[in-house]
């Protein structure tokens, strides 16, 4: 049979049914709630660990499972053969093919799943998040969901002031602001206020009264620019707009010509001033506060940042802001995103107390992510990331990469994790080119660090091990506790023939993780299925890792 085979009505009564009359009908509450939550899922994808929890989150572990798998065989009973055309499921997953499916009904025949009213918390809180906010449903089948950015630091680019009467430098100056607008949008932890609406207040005098009341803007950056003979001089202020406070204040100079093509670095500078500032000032906001005392604007940032700090402590309490940003903006895709690299993360970096648990809700979250948005780039990359590195499904990781570049060809950290993906597989040209396309990219994430231990990966896989032992040294200043950065320093130094440093630095890392082996770190890796992966078993082995 080809076509639509399975049809739906989530509105008013739910039918779940075929579309040829009389050829099968489920009947069963929970068999029809698997069904919508399916269908209601981005690529008809839940994980097993959901639907248990879910439907059946009352049980144990165990029962819930066994409850689950009873559901699967009683639909198959349903549906006969033509079963494996709908559902596929493995041990982690369970996935509905929506191109077989065919909705009736809508939103005005009646309430969402109407009557099917399953006495189980998760169901129950699904449910009437839904039905909190119908809206939402269009964004799971038309792709038109937005990212929400309640809980994201709002910046606002005042045109720089001419101080003189020349029309050019008017020009200059807002020109300077547009592109400086245009790069801290890249950013996924800041909502940029757009440079028309910022051009309204563009006086002799910025008050931040009006940037705060007009445009709702939580911090704003101004200044002026001098014409001295040709050479611009840009003074730059970072001001949080609710006190007045500035933040910092930046100064830099150029030719006309280098300013256009920002050949000094100014702007980049100026950029990356501001990220620095906000995860700075976010973290010491925090600091001693109770979680209900911190703005919503700061939950956010505060969190990544810490995710991405030194010490476990910080990473620790970083899963609490993230969680709270979470609570108070529930519809936040990228929210739920950060989530779920925090719990991908305590597991890549082994400070989980219960990896497999940390796991399935790395995976959840990032589902949890595509429910709210199935089209956002940040939420398919992190997808992609935690099919990559928790489960080794380097080919649908890929096939979420591509997705989420071709959504936004912009999205620094989608080119970062496929230059990943690239260097596990040994193809080290691709690996590189996403790398630095990456960094390029990159304006004023908290985690520069991040950026170049992947790109010294991938320069390791290219065989430049100097310029990965640089990068990765540099990543290590930052944050000396990242065993994917130790691990590359390593592999350089033993391919450099420096092999008392790379003893030290082998040393470093079981100091870090005593429990750390060999024979660990293949079993999970997901380059141990290539030739990179040997490469770098008989360097670790070589350096002294039992």
């Amino acid at each position: 049979m080809s076509g639509k085979i399975l049809a739906i009505n989530l509105f008013g009564a739910c039918s779940v049914a075929s579309v040829e009359p009389g050829r099968f009908v489920v009947s069963g509450a929970k068999h029809k709630a698997l069904f919508a939550l399916l269908a209601t899922a981005p690529f008809g994808r839940r994980t097993r660990s959901f639907l248990q929890e879910t439907l059946w989150g009352q049980s144990c572990y165990d029962t819930g499972r066994q409850s689950l798998r009873r559901a699967l065989a009683d639909i198959k009973m349903i549906l006969g053969d033509l079963y494996g055309q709908l559902l596929t499921s493995t041990n982690a997953e369970v996935t509905l093919d929506l191109s077989r499916v065919r909705f009736v009904g809508g939103a005005a025949t009646g309430v969402f799943l109407e009557g099917l009213d399953i006495r189980e918390v998760g169901y129950q809180l699904w449910l009437n998040g839904v039905r909190a906010n119908p809206a939402q449903l269009a964004g799971l089948f038309s792709l038109a969901a937005s990212p929400r950015n309640d809980v994201l630091p709002v910046v606002a680019v005042i045109p720089f002031r001419a101080l003189g009467e020349s029309a050019a430098d008017v020009a200059l100056g807002d020109w300077l602001a547009e592109e400086t607008a245009r790069s801290l949008s890249r950013s996924r932890l800041i909502a940029v206020i757009s440079h028309l609406s910022s051009r309204q207040l563009a006086k002799s005098v910025v008050e931040m009264s009006g940037v705060r009341d007009i445009l709702k803007a939580d911090f704003c950056v101004c200044g002026a620019l001098r014409n001295l003979g040709g050479r611009i001089v840009v003074d730059a202020d970072f001001v949080d707009a609710r006190s007045g406070r500035m933040l910092w204040t930046r100064r830099f100079a150029g030719s006309i010509g280098d300013m256009l093509a920002d050949a000094g670095g100014g702007l980049a500078n100026l950029v990356n001033s501001v990220g620095a500032a906000l995860a700075d000032e976010a973290i010491a906001h925090v600091r001693g506060r109770a979680l209900g005392d911190v703005e919503d604007h700061r939950l956010v940032i505060a969190g990544v940042a810490l995710m991405h700090r030194a010490t476990l402590s910080d990473f620790a309490r970083s899963r609490e802001f993230l969680a709270e940003a979470a609570r108070r903006a529930p519809q936040a895709a990228e929210v739920h995103a950060w989530l779920a690299q925090w719990h991908a993360l305590s597991v890549m970096n082994r400070w989980s107390a219960a990896a497999e648990r940390d796991a399935r809700l790395a995976a959840d979250a990032a589902a949890r992510a595509l429910d709210l948005s199935p089209d956002n780039a940040f939420g398919l990359m992190m997808d992609g990331f935690v099919q990559c590195n928790l489960r080794r499904r380097l080919d649908l990781a890929e096939t979420r990469y591509e997705q989420a570049l071709a959504r936004d060809p912009n999205e620094p950290m989608a080119w970062l994790v496929k230059a990943a993906l690239h260097t596990f597989r040994g193809e080290a040209a691709e690996a590189v080119a996403a790398a630095e396309t990456a960094t390029a990219r990159s304006p004023i994430d908290p985690f520069g660090y991040f950026y170049d231990t992947l790109t010294a990966g991938a320069y390791m896989a290219a065989g430049d091990y100097r310029q990965a032992l640089d990068l990765a040294e540099r990543a290590i200043r930052v944050n000396d506790r990242h065993l994917s950065t130790l691990r590359v320093k390593i592999v350089s130094l033993t391919m450099l023939d420096r092999l008392d440093e790379a003893r030290a630095a082998a040393a470093r890392l079981l100091q870090g993780d005593p429990e750390f082996t060999v024979k660990s770190y293949m079993s999970t890796h997901p380059c141990a299925d290539y030739e990179i992966g040997r490469q770098v078993e008989k360097a670790l082995r070589t350096a002294g890792i039992p």
